[in-house]
């Protein structure tokens, strides 16, 4: 959740590092103006410019951007919250059975392209191993959590655990998104809302909603870093 806007908490980040904006703009070839508009909350950075501003600055991107997570850099991925993999347990290798869209309008296609992870099976955490299958995120809207090309482990389910639950849905029928998931129990809708603030949040109400089925949420995020 935000608790804060992109331009608070870069005057903050700012005025922590003593730095200038003229000197963030010439560490991040960001021009000035631009700097300014960000610090003014004229506009907001997109996905690129953050991570300049973020790296720049020392401080993690999520931050950045308002959400109420700690300053401080993470370098961590969701498998840390795991048990350490044992070089000698069992593991299983799931095909990456097609791609998921961190924005909208991608119609959900099951293809395989030969592209293969191994997970640990205590990452399984007492799950059969067919109660999940992996995908790949294509886009941005969900960024900082989920970038273009991340991998990601879901476990089937055809229901979330609470509203604002991050879940992977079907609409009209064909479109595959992942997003965070807003409905009101006894109520005839849902909201699907990106993280990145650039894009608008979806609402399905009333007979759409007929056409619309969650079918997983994600269990471990798998990151190739450069």
């Amino acid at each position: 959740m935000k608790k804060e806007s992109c331009s608070t908490r870069l005057k903050r980040a700012l005025k922590i590092n003593g730095m200038k904006q003229a000197e963030l703009s010439s560490i991040t070839k960001i021009p000035k103006s631009a700097i300014s508009q960000y610090v003014s909350g004229a506009f907001e950075p997109k996905q690129d410019r953050v991570e300049l501003i973020a790296e720049a600055l020392n401080v993690s991107e999520a931050w950045l951007m308002g959400f109420d997570v700690p300053m401080e850099r993470e370098y961590k991925t969701f498998a840390d919250n795991f048990p350490s993999p044992n070089i000698t347990e069992e593991y299983t290798t799931f095909p990456v059975i097609g791609d998921v869209a961190a924005g909208y309008d991608h119609i959900a296609i099951e293809s395989w392209n030969g592209d293969v992870v191994d997970i640990p099976d205590s990452y399984l955490l007492g799950h059969s191993k067919s109660d999940f299958f992996v995908l790949r995120v294509v886009g941005d809207s969900m960024y900082p959590l989920y970038q273009n090309g991340d991998k990601v482990l879901i476990l089937k389910q055809e229901t979330l655990n609470e509203s604002g639950d991050v879940g992977v849905i079907i609409y009209d029928n064909e479109i595959a998104t992942l997003k965070k998931i807003e409905y009101a129990k006894g109520e005839d809708w849902l909201r699907l809302v990106p993280i990145n603030p650039i894009y608008k949040p979806e609402l399905i109400e009333g007979s759409q909603l007929e056409c619309c089925r969650v079918i997983g949420v994600p269990r471990l995020l798998i990151r190739e870093i450069d």
